[in-house]
């Protein structure tokens, strides 16, 4: 049960970082830094590695 929980977060933490890149795109069209959307990046592969990470875990089954 806690892989589904874990997995379900990493879910959510996935759409909160599609949305903080979409904003700091946003900021840098408007003339913000270009660190803004290197960060947003950084946070969404990190945020993509965790949730496949979860998924596979899901997939393989109970362990013990």
């Amino acid at each position: 049960m806690t892989h589904r929980i874990s997995a379900l977060i990493s879910a959510f933490g996935v759409l909160v970082a599609i949305v903080l890149l979409a904003l700091a795109v946003r900021d840098y069209r408007s003339g913000a830094s270009a660190l803004w959307i290197v960060a947003g990046a950084a946070l969404f592969l990190g945020t993509s590695y965790t949730l496949v990470r979860d998924v596979r875990r899901l997939r393989t089954g109970p362990t013990a």
